[in-house]
Order: C-alpha cells, then sequence, then structure tokens
C-alpha cells in the first residue's frame, strides 16, 4: 500500500505515543466518519470481526454521513496502527 510521507509520519507518532501513554493490553476507541453507505459500514464491521468490540454507528444531521466509534480491546499500539490502516484502505474514511 503506498503511503505519503505525512502518513507514515503520523501513524509512527500515534505508535510512539500510544506506547508512553498506555499498559497493552488495553480498550482503545477508534472513530471514523464515513459517507452514508452501508457497505462501507459492513467493511469496517469486518474489519473487526472477531474481536469484542463494542460498535457504535450514528448518522449526521442531513443523513449524509455516518461516524462509527469502534471501542475495543487492543493488544498493542502496534496493532492500533495496523487496524488504521486496514480501515484506511476502505475509499471515503475519515480517521478522527
Amino acid at each position: 500500500m503506498d503511503q505519503d510521507k505525512n502518513t507514515i509520519e503520523f501513524y509512527e507518532r500515534l505508535k510512539k505515543q500510544l506506547e508512553e501513554d498506555t499498559t497493552w493490553p488495553a480498550p482503545y476507541l477508534f472513530k471514523f466518519i464515513i459517507p452514508a453507505n452501508l457497505e462501507k459500514i459492513a467493511e469496517i464491521r469486518a474489519i473487526f470481526d472477531g474481536s469484542d468490540a463494542e460498535i457504535n454507528t450514528r448518522d449526521s444531521a442531513k443523513g449524509s454521513y455516518t461516524s462509527i466509534s469502534i471501542k475495543v480491546n487492543m493488544k498493542s499500539p502496534d496493532a492500533v496502527v495496523e487496524k488504521y490502516l486496514e480501515v484506511s484502505s476502505i475509499e471515503g474514511v475519515i480517521s478522527l
């Protein structure tokens, strides 16, 4: 997967911050915004399938976007970054 330098630097900073601030394994809250699209929501759910993830969705006021919050126990900062990278492969997803 091609990633620009800023993206790589962002994930390296995130990983470092998670290593310093958290004792692993630990619960982690992922937040994403996507264009309202059931297929994209299903793709994100599939990425977290098989985990104990608590997934909540909420549509925007006009219904054109959906926010997704996913609380899940993660093993390490590497695992968190890996999930972000998997989700970022879905077109139109914004990670918060």
